[in-house]
C-alpha cells in the first residue's frame, strides 16, 4: 500500500456466481484489481475455493468471518443481475458497508455498471469516489395465533403464495389493523419501492420512484371485485392471514430467497425495516433514465429539454 493510502487495512468483499465462466473470470479480476490497489478481497468460503481452483496465484483473497468481520468491509462489489445483489445484499445485512453492482445478467435494475467498464468500476471503489443512497427494506413476521413463528426481512418483496398449484389460497388482507378485502387468489406481493420494478411490476403493480418512502400490496390472480394495487405510507403496516377455508397451505418468499410454510390460520405482517440497504452509485441522474434504459422503453420522437435541464414542462 503506497504512503498516499490509508494505514489501516481496506476490505472489499466480493460476491458473484462463480458457478458461471464469465462470473468466475471477472471475479478473478476484481481480486487481481483490488490486490494490485492495495485493498485485501475477501469472499464467502464457498468462492474462494472456486476462485482459487481457477487461480492458485490469487491465496491472498480472505474468507467472511473467518479471516475478516463482517464490520471491517468498506464495500461489497457484487457481480451479476439482481438475484447476485439480493445475495449480497442478505450477505451484508447489518453492516454499514454499501453494495456496488456490476451487471452480468439481463436487466440489471440494481446495478450500476457493465461488464465493459469493470476495471473503471474498480479504480472508482478503491479512489471512493462514488455516493451512497439508502433503500428502504422490510420487516417480516409470521405469526400463528399471537405466538411470532418465524421472522425476515425483504429488500424487494415479501410474498404470500399459494402451496400448490392446483389450489387456490383464501386470504384476507389488512392494512393499519383494519380488514380491506378477502378473496382467492395466488398470491399477494408487498413490495418496496426498489420492489416496485421486480415481482410487483409483473404482477401489474405501479412502478414507485425509490426516492418516495411507500409500500405496496398487489394481488396475484385474484378472484374478487376489489383487487387493485395499494400504496401506503412508511408508517402503515400490511397483513395478510390465511384463511382456514383455505384448502393446503401456503408459503412466504422474502426475495425468493427466504421461505417459511404458513399454514391455514398464519398470520404475515409486513412493515419498515430500520435497517436500509445502502446502495453504492458512479453515476448521478434521474431514476427515469434509469427505468428507460434498463427497460429499453421506447422514447423516439421527445422533444423535451435536453440532459434534463431545468426549464418548464
Amino acid at each position: 500500500m503506497s504512503a498516499a493510502q490509508s494505514m489501516a487495512a481496506r476490505y472489499m468483499l466480493v460476491v458473484s456466481h462463480t458457478g458461471r465462466d464469465d462470473s468466475l473470470q471477472a471475479a478473478v479480476e476484481v481480486c487481481r484489481q483490488l490486490n494490485e490497489a492495495g485493498v485485501t478481497p475477501v469472499t464467502t468460503a464457498e468462492e474462494r475455493d472456486d476462485i482459487l481452483a481457477h487461480d492458485p496465484e490469487l491465496h491472498y483473497v480472505q474468507v467472511l468471518e473467518n479471516h475478516v468481520s463482517l464490520g471491517d468491509i468498506e464495500l461489497v462489489i457484487v457481480l451479476g443481475g439482481d438475484g447476485t445483489i439480493l445475495r449480497a445484499a442478505e450477505l451484508a445485512r447489518g453492516s454499514s458497508a454499501a453494495l456496488l453492482g456490476v451487471n452480468l445478467g439481463h436487466v440489471g435494475f440494481l446495478a450500476e455498471s457493465e461488464r465493459s467498464a469493470l476495471t473503471e468500476t474498480v479504480h472508482r471503489a478503491v479512489a471512493r469516489d462514488y455516493l451512497v443512497e439508502e433503500r428502504m427494506t422490510l420487516d417480516v413476521r409470521v405469526k400463528q395465533n399471537t405466538k411470532v413463528i418465524f421472522e425476515t426481512w425483504a429488500l424487494n418483496e415479501a410474498t404470500v403464495e399459494k402451496a400448490s398449484r392446483e389450489r387456490m389460497l383464501e386470504v384476507v388482507i389488512e392494512v393499519d389493523r383494519r380488514p380491506v378485502s378477502s378473496f382467492g387468489c395466488d398470491g399477494v406481493v408487498m413490495s418496496t419501492p426498489t420492489g416496485s420494478t421486480a415481482y410487483a411490476f409483473s404482477a401489474g403493480g405501479p412502478i414507485v420512484w425509490p426516492e418516495l418512502d411507500a409500500m405496496l400490496l398487489v394481488p396475484l390472480s385474484p378472484h374478487a371485485l376489489f383487487s387493485r394495487p395499494l400504496v401506503v405510507g412508511p408508517n402503515s403496516v400490511f397483513a395478510v392471514e390465511v384463511l382456514d377455508r383455505t384448502q393446503g397451505t401456503g408459503v412466504l418468499w422474502c426475495d425468493g430467497r427466504r421461505a417459511h410454510d404458513l399454514p391455514r390460520g398464519a398470520r404475515v405482517v409486513v412493515r419498515r425495516s430500520p435497517v436500509p440497504v445502502r446502495l453504492a452509485r458512479l453515476h448521478q441522474g434521474p431514476f427515469t433514465d434509469r427505468l428507460v434504459n434498463k427497460f429499453h422503453l421506447p422514447v423516439a420522437g421527445w422533444r423535451g429539454p435536453a440532459n434534463g435541464e431545468a426549464t418548464p414542462a
